[in-house]
């Protein structure tokens, strides 16, 4: 049986949505597909399969990323689906280990990638932002109608800094526990 769950999460928050698709392999419930906010599933046997995401450089279509893709089939790896850059793959748990980030320098290049991304969506909401004050500046009889506008922007900008500030500390942890090893 397939079914289709609908959950949001932010890039930043990659571990608890990985974490919450194992709990659901956990439950028997195997990936199937993904789209933005939208998790396919479909029935099979609980803890089979144990998932991983991972932020690529290019798009899983780019001949790097496709390359990448098809070395970690050659290990046992299957690519589940992808969105944007992001990629969900799953291996069997009776296969052994699944771990992506073999070593201490994949893991801080990782969080690097999505401190990347959302230096861009900062940069897209301060775009908005600008916009929205230099339309209330030029006609200042559509303020009152911005002010919802604004009250969006605070909170997505807030949410949006406060996972900036959550991937900047573990980056930085990771790489302070890389010097500290070396």
């Amino acid at each position: 049986m397939r079914f289709t769950a609908h959950k949001a999460f932010f890039a930043w928050d990659f571990e608890e949505e990985e974490k919450w698709i194992n709990e659901m392999a956990a439950k028997g419930m195997n990936l199937q597909g993904v789209g933005f906010c939208k998790y396919v599933f479909e029935e099979g046997t609980p803890g089979e399969y144990q998932y991983h995401l991972e932020w690529l450089k290019n798009r899983p279509n780019h001949p790097e990323s496709v390359s990448y893709i098809r070395f970690l089939e050659e290990t046992g790896v299957e690519h589940v689906g992808s969105f944007k850059n992001w990629i969900y793959l799953r291996k069997k748990r009776a296969d052994g280990a699944f771990d992506l980030f073999s070593d201490l320098d994949s893991r801080i290049d990782h969080f690097k990638r999505i401190a990347r991304l959302i230096y861009v969506i900062l940069a897209i909401i301060a775009l908005y932002l600008a916009y929205s004050v230099w339309i209330c500046i030029s006609r200042p009889a559509a303020l009152s109608s911005f002010i919802p506008i604004y009250i969006v922007y605070a909170v997505i900008l807030i949410g949006t800094v406060f996972g900036l500030i959550k991937t900047r500390r573990t980056y930085n942890r990771l790489k302070k526990e890389r010097i500290m090893r070396e």
